[in-house]
């Protein structure tokens, strides 16, 4: 049996946290998998909790499920300091949520409370995301979570129910396909341009069925909210999930979080985490290497995260397009956008520029958007908003004097919550409108109605805000 065992194939990353939580399988039927941690917000989890009570079902694991409030919340106060919810029927997910809760005895994160905050920043600040857990959560940016070596992908309302009354779900296993990004990222390039390149490399189907491995010099040198950005828009290259192995670098994030093992409980812990890398022999479905040393800026031009460009490149020519059905896609985006081909963004005006979304809402996020902002000012015609990924990130910002760099500027300082990345709070541009935002999806009308993204990195955004126009950060820093 020994001999047997030496011989066996190494094993990625995925393999690893895979394995160790299959409860179930069949053949041609998909495995039943334990969920460590079950995140749940305002908007995906009020019919899954209807359906456990016309079913009369408990929730499974109450310990093993943290809720907060973040899609609908407004990330403005009224005159008299109370929030000013947008809508009847946001108020009512925001209380629905809350009687939920209650009846279950599930921690909750609510309004306006300590530890509040968009779910994706929420669950790794306070030490809730952990190596080798699997992850679910009613929202697909749960990719999120790979940043620290976890298995973590989003899930329909159906399937919120289904891991509310079981803890488990049902789940066929994807393929793996590893991405390693030699050399290091040049000075003043982001995580968010990293992931920027990816997407329009592969295009977003290019990674569908597979879960993404990111490794490599440039991976490794993030620090964990970069690693976060990254595998936060895995999910917009069509993958199941974004891993990153854990390393010294998440250990040190975890130590000391307020829900990170304490004690013996850590030593313990990290004796498990770090055998979690994926194995030297180990073999991947996919493999593709990328040059991180020849990345520039990026900002998307078009409707879909892939359609990305380099800053100084020109937006793509439908004529030069030899593929028929790419050819459609690339004219309908243009005409959306109201570009024109083969032109530069460079210099387009540009009308509201959003800092904030679980892509890019954190304490690093926002200090690279005010070296931007610091000693200049938000450009005339121009409304820019910041918008911290929770209350502890707000504090810490503040405390630092962040806030004040970008009231300063004339920027606006805002409460937490996911704002203007999906427009259904009370922060949205108008038809018409250009907006550079560091959220992570540039569909049509994604930030309201007839509304035009440009996505790209905090400080890209920031370049744009103090110029009024797509920008080059490193010039406007030089």
């Amino acid at each position: 049996m020994a001999h047997a065992a030496a011989d066996a194939p190494g094993r990625t990353l995925f393999e690893k946290v895979w394995e160790s939580h299959v409860v179930a399988r069949e053949p041609e039927r998909p495995t039943v998998l334990y969920v460590d941690l079950h995140l749940v917000h305002e908007v995906t989890s009020p019919q899954a909790f209807s359906e456990l009570a016309a079913r009369n079902l408990e929730v499974r694991r109450p310990d093993r499920t943290v809720a907060t409030m973040d899609h609908s919340t407004p990330t403005r106060r009224g005159s008299d300091g109370r929030f000013a919810i947008v809508s009847d029927a946001a108020r009512s997910q925001l209380e629905t949520l809350r009687d939920n809760c209650r009846r279950h005895g599930i921690e909750l994160f609510a309004l306006g409370e300590e530890g509040n905050g968009i779910v994706h920043v929420v669950g790794p600040e306070r030490g809730l995301t952990q190596p080798g857990m699997t992850i679910c959560c009613g929202d697909s940016h749960t990719s999120t979570h790979g940043a620290f070596g976890a298995l973590a992908f989003g899930i329909g309302t159906s399937q919120v129910g289904h891991v509310l009354a079981t803890q488990c779900l049902l789940q066929r296993r994807p393929k793996t396909f590893r991405v390693t990004f030699d050399g290091r990222l040049p000075a003043g390039i982001e995580a968010k341009d990293l992931i920027l390149a990816l997407i329009a490399r592969i295009g977003v189907g290019g990674a569908t069925g597979h879960v993404l491995e990111y490794a490599g010099p440039a991976i490794e040198a993030l620090d964990m909210e970069g690693r976060m950005t990254v595998c936060n828009m895995s999910i917009e290259a069509g993958a199941k999930a974004g891993m990153i192995a854990p390393d010294d670098t998440t250990f040190a994030y975890l130590a000391g979080k307020a829900r990170a093992p304490q004690g013996e409980a850590w030593d313990q812990a990290l004796e498990r985490w770090r055998a979690l890398p994926t194995d030297p022999d180990a073999a991947f479905d996919r493999e593709l290497r990328l040059d991180a040393r020849t990345i520039a800026p990026r900002i998307t031009w078009g409707t879909n995260p892939g359609q990305g460009i380099a800053i100084d490149e020109p937006v793509p020519d439908p004529a030069e397009v030899a593929d028929a059905q790419l050819r459609g896609q690339v004219a309908r985006a243009l005409r959306y956008m109201d570009l024109e081909p083969g032109k530069p963004l460079l210099g387009r005006k540009v009308d509201v520029v959003f800092v904030g979304s679980c892509t890019n809402a954190r304490l690093t996020d926002l200090r690279a958007a005010a070296a931007v902002f610091a000693g200049r000012r938000v450009a005339a015609g121009v409304r820019a908003l910041v918008v911290p990924g929770s209350v502890a990130v707000k504090a810490e910002a503040e405390r630092e004097g962040r806030d004040r760099i970008f009231t300063d500027a004339g920027a606006e300082w805002r409460e937490p919550g996911c704002s203007m990345c999906i427009a259904m709070n009370g922060d949205r541009i108008e038809a018409g409108q250009y907006a550079v935002s560091t959220s992570n999806r540039n569909f049509e009308g994604r930030q309201g109605p007839g509304g035009r993204t440009f996505l790209a990195s905090p400080a890209t955004a920031a370049a744009a805000a103090v110029t009024g126009r797509v920008a080059d950060v490193r010039e406007v820093l030089r």
